[in-house]
């Protein structure tokens, strides 16, 4: 700055000293801000005690497998349409062979295959147990099983949904609501009631779809 007049240079003067004052106060902000650190790190320091690192063991480290990531919210869509892929209204009876287990195939399926299924030809390799499930619940259990047994590429499983003895009445509601489910999955080719040994009128065996199309 160039002074003209005794009134210039006052001005300066002011400017300078206002400067110098922001200075210090910045100044002793800083060294008040410093010092409240130091005293927390002290205050810590008291509190914990005495640190000391630890000794080293020679331990590889391991890494762990993390579990892969589930997409909740298809798994939230995926349980919606397996409530709509499976209605309670379906007549599942008109479908049912009228012998004593209320068997049922597939069209083009002999009654060859529901005798050996119910004979144990083949063997049972899974099997899901809904007994004391609400509805809603059994219902999306049992596709969710259906279709994880076909991608497994499975053959027979087992479906226990109870005899109905401690239903209201002592009516198999929950029976007769699998068998409605049952023939509507298309991966489900027959299925009849268990023998005693397999869980008699507690159970069903259910001949499932071969991977590929393949025949029986």
């Amino acid at each position: 700055m160039k002074a003209k007049s005794l009134a210039d240079l006052a001005a300066i003067k002011q400017v300078l000293q206002a400067r110098a004052r922001e200075a210090a106060q910045r100044e002793a902000m800083r060294r008040e801000h410093e010092a409240r650190q130091q005293h927390e790190r002290e205050l810590f320091a008291r509190s914990v005690g005495p640190v000391h690192g630890l000794k080293d063991r020679g331990l590889a480290a391991v890494q762990r497998p993390r579990p892969d990531p589930r997409p909740r919210q298809r798994v939230l869509d995926e349980q919606s349409v397996l409530r709509e892929a499976i209605s309670d209204e379906f007549d599942v009876e008109t479908l049912l062979d009228t012998d004593e287990a209320l068997s049922f195939r597939r069209p083009g399926v002999g009654p060859e295959v529901v005798r050996r299924l119910r004979r144990g030809d083949w063997v049972i390799q899974a099997q899901i147990d809904l007994h004391g499930l609400r509805r809603d619940e059994a219902r999306e259990q049992l596709a969710a099983f259906l279709r994880e047994a076909v991608r497994q590429g499975l053959r027979c499983v087992r479906v226990v949904h109870g005899k109905g003895n401690g239903s209201p009445g002592r009516e198999p509601v929950l029976k007769a609501k699998v068998k409605t489910w049952l023939v509507q999955k298309n991966e489900v080719i027959a299925f009849t009631q268990a023998r005693a040994p397999d869980g008699g009128a507690g159970a069903l065996l259910v001949l499932l779809r071969p991977s590929g199309g393949r025949g029986l």
